[in-house]
Order: structure tokens, then C-alpha cells, then sequence
């Protein structure tokens, strides 16, 4: 697996602290390639429906999985709208949790979900990410998305045992 975490750079939009200070908005942009025994069109399935995203993550997800369409995910922690939505190439959100940071707006996600040999190299692009929480969510893609994706079609392509 591929991970590449990007600079944190400072923007020009600017938050207002309880204070009444203004504070300029760091972001940072996380990139990331895994490849998973998938189609590309399960993987893209496997994330925007809500039953198969729970069913990987373990997690109560809610959500339409069109176009505009607003989601929950990890239990309410990630909330989010698809901005865009290619079945099994693309897909763009944009979200935020519940430790966001008050007056940042939400970072985009983007996936991009390409054949390789028998499965699917997913390319993750993060970005507009505060900057304090890179690293955090960094880890937490692998640890609560990408681990499991594997695990969730490891498991779907091993056949049943006979008793």
C-alpha cells in the first residue's frame, strides 16, 4: 500500500475564533493506493451503498447513493453529500466528523477505482483536510477502511466448506 501524505498548506479562508480573532485555515491533503481482490464495480458497491458499507466497516452507515445525496457513516461519526458519482470509476464526497473544527468547511474525497490484474487499485485523494488531523485520519483510512475492504472481499472469495 501506497501512502503519501501531502504538505499542509496554509488557505486564505479565514475562521473567526470564540475570541473574535481571525485565524487563517490550514489544510492538508492525503493520497493513498491500495489495491483490493475486487471489480472496480464492487468496490465502488461496496462504498456507496450503505448495507455493503456497513457490512465492511462493521459501522451503522445511512445514505442514498445517488448525486446529492447525504450519508452517515462509522456510527454517525462522518456525515457527508456524494458530489459525484461514476458507477464503478469514480466517486467524489464531500465530508466532515464530529471533531471537525468549528468553521472549517467540508474536506472532498475522491476516489478513483482502476483495473489492475484481478482487482481494483483505488487511488484516494483527501484534501482540504485540517491540518491538526492529517495524521489521525491518515491511519484511519487504513485501519477502518482499507483493512477491512480487503477483509470484507477476502472473505466474499473464499468458498463455502462442506460440513
Amino acid at each position: 500500500m501506497l501512502c503519501i501524505v501531502q504538505d499542509v498548506s496554509v488557505q486564505k479562508p479565514r475562521k473567526v475564533t470564540p475570541g473574535g480573532k481571525e485565524q487563517e485555515m490550514k489544510f492538508g491533503v492525503i493520497e493513498q493506493k491500495v489495491i483490493i481482490g475486487a471489480s472496480p464495480l464492487e468496490v465502488y458497491r461496496a462504498y456507496v451503498y450503505p448495507k455493503n458499507h456497513a457490512a465492511f466497516t462493521g459501522t451503522k452507515v445511512t445514505g442514498v447513493p445517488r448525486e446529492g445525496g447525504r450519508f452517515t457513516a462509522g456510527d454517525g461519526y462522518i456525515t457527508g453529500k456524494h458530489i459525484k458519482l461514476e458507477s464503478g470509476k469514480r466517486i467524489t464526497q464531500e465530508w466532515i466528523t464530529t471533531e471537525w473544527p468549528v468553521g472549517y468547511p467540508p474536506s472532498i474525497l475522491e476516489l478513483t477505482l482502476k483495473p489492475k490484474g484481478t482487482g481494483t487499485e483505488l487511488t484516494m485523494i483527501h484534501s482540504k483536510v485540517p491540518a491538526e488531523q492529517v495524521g489521525y485520519y491518515t491511519k484511519g483510512w487504513n485501519d477502518f477502511y482499507w483493512g477491512p475492504l480487503k477483509k470484507y472481499f477476502d472473505k466474499a472469495s473464499k468458498p463455502k466448506q462442506a460440513r
